[in-house]
C-alpha cells in the first residue's frame, strides 16, 4: 500500500507566518501522499471582535451560533485555507483547499442538545469520511488541505474539531494506504517532565502509556489526545506521532521526531 501522512496543525503554526512558511516547506519535502488538516488560530476570534460578535465559551469550548459559523467559515475555509494552499503551490506542492462539503468528503451530524447547546458544531463517526473519493485526489497528485468545516448533507455547514477530523481521515484511509497520523503542537512530544523540552518520551505503546498514567507523568490535557491516538492505532493507523512543527524535517531525514505511538 502507498504511504500516507495525515498532519494536523494548530494556532501555534497558523498564527506565526514564519513558522507556517518553514512548516509548509518541510511538509512539501515529505515523501509519498500527504493530507493537511488545520484549525483557525486567533484570526477568527480577532475578526469576530472587529465585527462586534461576542465569543461564547462554556468550559473552554466555543459555542458556534450562526454569526460565529459565518465568521469561521470565512476564516477557516477562506483566508487561512487559501493562504496555505497558495504557499504550498509556491513550493511546488499541488494542493487543493477543501471543506468537508467539497466532494462530499466529510459529513457530520449536528451535536445534539443535552445540557449545553453548542450550536452549529458537527460530530463525526466512522461513516463520515468518503475515503475512496479522497484517495482519487491523492492518486491524481493533489495534496488535500482540509479546514475544520464539515456539512450534514442537508445543506448545513458545521464547525468540527480539527484533531477529530485528522484522526477520522487517517482511520478511514488506513485500508487504502499505510497511514501515519501526525499532530504538530507546541511541545517537542510527550514529555517526561513538562518543564523540560529535552525529556521526550520517544516511543509509547499502550502498556507504557498505562504505566505513565498511573505514575501521574502523563495527565490532564494530554490524556484525551493520547486516548484518541491509541484509538486510531487500534483502528488500523500504522503510527501516530506527536511533535513540534519546526522539527518535521527530522522525519524526512529519518531522525528521531517527537513521540511515536504504536501497538
Amino acid at each position: 500500500m502507498p504511504a500516507l501522512h495525515v498532519i494536523k496543525i494548530g494556532g501555534n503554526v497558523i498564527d506565526n507566518s514564519e513558522n507556517l512558511h518553514h512548516f509548509l516547506k518541510d511538509f512539501t519535502a515529505l515523501d509519498g501522499h500527504k493530507i493537511l488538516v488545520h484549525g483557525g488560530g486567533k484570526v477568527a476570534t480577532q475578526l469576530s471582535e472587529t465585527l462586534g460578535i461576542e465569543a461564547k465559551l462554556v468550559d473552554g469550548r466555543r459555542i458556534t451560533d450562526i454569526e460565529t459559523l459565518r465568521v469561521v467559515t470565512m476564516v477557516y475555509g477562506g483566508l487561512i485555507n487559501k493562504n496555505i494552499v497558495a504557499q504550498l503551490q509556491r513550493f511546488g506542492n499541488n494542493a487543493i483547499g477543501l471543506t468537508g462539503a467539497d466532494g462530499d468528503f466529510i459529513r457530520a451530524k449536528k451535536r445534539p442538545v443535552k445540557t449545553i447547546d453548542y450550536g452549529f458544531v458537527g460530530d463525526i463517526d466512522e461513516n463520515s469520511i468518503n475515503p475512496e473519493n479522497i484517495s482519487k485526489l491523492l492518486e491524481a497528485g493533489f495534496t488535500p488541505v482540509f479546514c475544520a468545516i464539515t456539512h450534514d448533507g442537508e445543506g448545513q455547514l458545521l464547525n468540527t474539531n480539527a484533531d477529530t477530523i485528522a484522526s477520522a481521515l487517517a482511520v478511514a484511509l488506513a485500508n487504502l494506504h499505510e497511514t501515519t497520523l501526525i499532530y504538530c503542537f507546541e511541545k517537542r512530544g510527550v514529555l517526561q517532565d513538562i518543564n523540560d523540552e529535552d525529556s521526550i518520551i520517544r516511543k509509547l505503546d499502550p502498556v507504557r502509556y498505562d504505566e505513565l498514567k498511573k505514575e501521574q507523568i502523563i495527565h490532564s490535557g494530554m490524556l484525551p489526545k493520547l486516548d484518541n491516538a491509541f484509538t486510531a492505532i487500534a483502528c488500523g493507523v500504522k503510527a501516530v506521532i506527536i511533535g513540534r512543527s519546526d522539527e518535521l524535517s527530522q522525519l524526512k531525514a529519518k531522525k528521531s521526531f517527537g513521540t511515536r505511538l504504536s501497538n
